[in-house]
């Protein structure tokens, strides 16, 4: 009796929960041990795709019924779900609340932009609107930036490569993605393998986005710099660089005394003599911190050996807690053009979306209470159209 009762008290494991058909190693794996061909994969990603709200995997054509067995025991088609989306009043900026698997929120945003505001051979080029999507890889961030609402959150948690592509997946449904840019919450480089893998589902079909379209954004991981054109090559590489010199680094970037200025530098050399690409550098403008004309001098110094465009970023207010103050316009003016004038460095401003609904730069956080600034934007062009 005792036998019985115990056998009978005992349940079985529940199952594993479904992954996302995004998560590509993990869905590869899978079908390699069941001997199914990975030639179906993007069939399915296709589907999902096209049919972004379907509930269930059995309507995608032409699998195999063994194919069809495995997707209904261990996948569904999204493991994230879209809890709200915002869109400024210019109609620009859409931003995306999505609701992961763990509970867990994170955020990215729809940026639509003029091609014929972009210049080509001195010329506006022809065409229309077209559409970034900024993409997060992290919830929160241990970057700890003191200018970034992100990093107000501390870190939490890495996504999954799956988690990384459905952003673009959930995006599709109200506007056709053209360029990808890694500047949304968290530090890429700090989820490198989940990175390299979603960005190699991104540049295969069914998305078949152009490298030459993707930019990731890094405070400056430098040993994931060195093995970055190796693992990622012909993608665009964005540092936040932010200052000209390690002591205001370290002062508005905490995280940058694991990284020297110096040591960061040499590696971006090695990165460029290898892989021949344009460095974009990312400059945050803070009033009196990193704005004066002599930081100007610093930078253009810095970058004179390099084949550069720095962007200039306005400071974007994140709550009434922050010590910094957007610099004037003036200072901002002048910077660009000691760098554009004097060092010969492509320098753009960037324009700013989607600061009604916190969907600018540094502005991304999830519950962060204070109120923001508002503004708005108009049409404009985006990294496309700086591109060396």
């Amino acid at each position: 009796m005792a036998s019985s009762s115990s056998s009978s008290s005992s349940s079985p494991p529940p199952p594993p929960p479904r992954r996302s058909v995004f998560d590509a190693a993990y869905i590869r794996a899978e079908f390699a041990a069941a001997g199914i061909s990975p030639h179906f994969i993007p069939l399915i990603w296709k589907y999902v795709l096209q049919n972004p709200r379907c509930g269930d995997l059995d309507a995608v054509p032409s699998l195999p019924a063994a194919a069809y067995a495995l997707l209904r025991q261990k996948f569904q088609p999204t493991t994230s779900t879209l809890t709200t989306a915002a869109e400024s009043k210019d109609r620009t900026t859409t931003k995306l609340l999505i609701r992961l698997k763990n509970g867990e929120s994170v955020e990215a945003v729809i940026m639509r932009y003029d091609t014929r505001l972009g210049k080509y051979d001195g010329k506006p080029r022809p065409g229309g609107v077209r559409s970034t999507l900024c993409v997060s890889s992290q919830v929160g961030c241990k970057m700890g930036c003191r200018f970034c609402a992100t990093g107000t959150m501390g870190f939490k948690s890495n996504l999954s490569s799956g988690e990384i592509v459905e952003q673009l997946v959930h995006a599709s449904r109200y506007s056709q993605i053209r360029n990808v840019v890694f500047m949304g919450m968290g530090e890429p480089l700090n989820n490198y393998t989940a990175l390299v893998e979603a960005i190699q589902v991104l540049i295969g079909s069914p998305f078949q986005l152009s490298p030459k379209r993707i930019t990731v954004s890094t405070v400056g991981i430098i040993h994931s710099i060195n093995k970055f054109n190796n693992d990622l090559p012909n993608i665009n590489l964005a540092v936040s660089l932010h200052a000209p010199d390690q002591d205001i680094r370290c002062h508005i970037m905490p995280a940058a005394r694991a990284f020297p200025l110096v040591k960061l530098m040499n590696a971006l050399q090695s990165y460029q003599n290898e892989s021949k690409q344009t460095i974009f550098i990312e400059y945050i403008m803070l009033d009196g911190v990193n704005d004066q004309e002599q930081h100007a001098h610093q930078l253009g110094k810095l970058l004179e050996m390099f084949k550069a465009v720095v962007n200039l970023i306005p400071f974007n207010p994140i709550g009434s807690s922050n010590n910094f103050k957007t610099s004037s316009e003036h200072n901002v003016k002048k910077f660009q053009k000691i760098l554009r004038g004097i060092y010969n460095i492509r320098t753009t401003i960037r324009q700013q979306m989607g600061q009604d609904i916190a969907g600018a730069c540094g502005q991304l956080v999830v519950s962060l209470p204070d109120e923001r600034s508002a503004g708005g934007a108009t049409l404009l062009s985006d990294i496309e159209d700086i591109r060396i």
